[in-house]
């Protein structure tokens, strides 16, 4: 069976999710329709194609992958189908799919062009229900991309932050926040260091497993999707220490 699996900022309130899926299960009732998360922070494409590229690879081969983070929904940006060796990806080509795709053989990009394979509208302020939904479902029932629109040479790219190394000291960031108020940072590997710090605050251990870390201090710990991740032990360290995204976190190398 078919999967499509949709990622979005639509949130859960709305109904805006359940058009999409109405939407998909009208041009093939058959399809599976996986939820990666519908949570991501409204109008943040970097969230959504950081969240894209970590959960993708756990999919089976031929997913459609529908990622809607569009804040310019309406506007010049072109609407796009990406084909590599595994997986399809609809999405506006704002760079939330470039993430997940960088890796990836991309074999071809089409601009989605052809009206008889969307729904008829009034508005271009829903493209989430009107194109990439039914688009979607139609790959589904494996109809030729070709028949969608013009092919592209590429697609809109944007670039995680990389942590930077000055002075010796080396420099991340906080990219995102999960729900349990963990910090995301862009950090991956972890040179030899003496002090970790953020906000003048420093993180009191590096460590294994959740319930490792010091109780009430700032932990860091490498989470599942490969970053390393600020923590507190049953504990919000967001609230608790008031860090925002963009917060610095300094690693000070041994010499």
């Amino acid at each position: 069976m078919r999967v499509i699996a949709l990622l979005t900022d639509f949130g859960t309130e709305d109904g805006f999710v359940g058009a999409v899926k109405g939407v998909i299960k009208s041009i093939n009732p058959a399809v599976s329709i996986v939820d990666i998360t519908h949570g991501i922070e409204s109008f943040d494409i970097l969230e959504g194609a950081l969240i894209l590229s970590s959960t993708y690879r756990y999919f089976p081969e031929g997913t459609v992958f529908v990622s809607v983070v569009d804040p310019g929904v309406g506007t010049e940006r072109r609407p796009i189908v990406v084909k590599t060796e595994k997986y399809f990806f609809v999405a506006p080509d704002n760079g939330v799919v470039s993430l997940a795709v960088k890796d990836q053989k991309i074999e071809k990009i089409i601009e989605i062009k052809n009206e008889d394979f969307m729904l008829k509208r009034d508005t271009e302020t829903f493209h989430g229900r009107d194109i990439f939904a039914p688009v979607s479902a139609y790959i589904s029932r494996g109809i030729p991309l070709d028949m969608l629109g013009k092919e592209l040479k590429d697609i809109k790219r944007i670039n995680l932050p990389e942590p930077e190394i000055k002075d010796n000291t080396m420099t991340g960031q906080i990219i995102k926040f999960d729900k349990f108020g963990n910090c995301i940072t862009n950090i991956k590997e972890l040179p030899d260091f003496y002090e970790i710090e953020i906000n003048g605050i420093t993180i009191k251990k590096v460590v294994k497993s959740f319930l490792e870390g010091e109780r009430e201090s700032l932990n860091l710990i490498k989470g599942s999707f490969g970053f390393y991740e600020i923590f507190v032990p049953e504990g919000s360290c967001k609230d608790i220490f008031k860090l925002k995204k963009g917060d610095r976190i300094l690693i000070k190398l041994k010499r």
